[in-house]
């Protein structure tokens, strides 16, 4: 069983900054993949970062030059720094990984977190 854990959603008023945080927990063998979505109140899940293991990164044009995604592969963990937030930035931001693989040579899986909370109010 495969788990994503994320923290460090809450409360921030405009143009402040957050961090959050995703941690995989279980048997796994390999995370290809780990990135950030999230999903407005009445707006569809949207992607917002994804770093794979060879350090590429993906983008919404949204949030390019504001925020960052970094990972440690050791501690299957993976941060997104959310800088000058913006209202529209208010979301449940949920963390994916895919492409995970539980042993060498094993099917591939996606996992989703539970989501976590940002709030970005005056």
């Amino acid at each position: 069983q495969v788990q994503l854990v994320e923290s460090g959603g809450g409360l921030v008023q405009p143009g402040g900054s957050l961090r959050l945080s995703c941690a995989a927990s279980g048997s796994i063998f390999s995370i290809y993949v780990m990135g950030w979505y999230r999903q407005a109140p009445g707006k569809q899940r949207e992607l917002v970062a994804t770093l794979n293991t060879a350090g590429s990164t993906n983008y919404a044009d949204s949030v390019k030059g504001r925020f960052s995604i970094s990972r440690d592969n050791a501690k299957k963990t993976v941060y997104l720094q959310m800088n000058s937030l913006k209202p529209e930035d208010t979301a449940v931001y949920y963390c994916n990984a895919r492409n995970v693989r539980l042993n060498e040579g094993g099917r591939y899986l996606e996992v989703w977190g539970q989501g976590t909370l940002v709030t970005v109010s005056s």
